[in-house]
């Protein structure tokens, strides 16, 4: 796969404190599963080793887009930190049940996720996730997607959980109408919500980018 693509790995927040770690890779995988039925993913999610998964995605919008969807719709109690790599994949052994890969995408996504891990234990606790691409040429989008994604994780850690299930509906196309029925709320309290927990400008700013130059 010489195109460049975008490789995520996935591991999970405080693993070894949760009750139920199975329950907890469960609903990943469920939240994953049901964002690809809305947005494309070139390689769908699979677990790799311990409480670690990983995912390829065709353009850089695509795998912005689901990892928010994905933390919005998780449980509770169960948080994830995303990796995002930009390069190419290869196939190092065809013959696994899943094929084994290799190439700077991961090699990135790799020092993506450790970037989170570093900055969320010293100074942004609220940080879930980091892109990186080694290409030169991509130095200004890295910059500005990474600037969007501490925003964003700020916003989404920062939210109760209506607000993450209002400001989820809106990202996934809902109507403000809808999401109050399924609330039992007014179509006035779901605005309200929207704009108080910052969810109405993140669904702006999700969007605003995807009709930008972020492939």
């Amino acid at each position: 796969m010489a195109d460049q693509v975008v490789a995520l790995i996935v591991d999970i927040v405080n693993s070894r404190k949760l009750r139920d770690r199975v329950g907890a890779q469960e609903s990943i995988r469920s939240v994953f599963e049901g964002a690809r039925k809305e947005h494309p993913v070139l390689r769908p999610l699979w677990p790799t080793v311990g409480d670690e998964f990983q995912a390829v995605f065709e353009n850089l919008g695509d795998a912005l887009l689901t990892t928010a969807l994905v933390r919005l719709a998780l449980p509770e109690d169960v948080d994830c930190r995303f990796g995002l790599g930009r390069g190419e994949t290869t196939d190092v052994d065809s013959l696994a049940p899943i094929a084994i890969q290799d190439g700077s995408a991961w090699w990135n996504a790799r020092e993506a996720i450790e970037v989170t891990h570093r900055r969320e234990h010293k100074s942004e606790p609220y940080l879930r996730s980091w892109f990186v691409s080694n290409d030169a040429r991509e130095s200004g989008i890295v910059a500005l997607v990474n600037s969007f994604i501490l925003l964003r994780d700020s916003l989404i850690s920062s939210m109760r959980p209506r607000d993450r299930r209002l400001t989820l509906g809106a990202l996934s196309g809902s109507s403000q109408v809808d999401l109050a029925q399924r609330e039992g709320i007014s179509q006035s309290a779901v605005s309200q919500s929207l704009r108080r927990s910052g969810g109405a400008s993140l669904v702006a700013a999700q969007q605003e980018l995807m009709k930008g130059e972020i492939h």
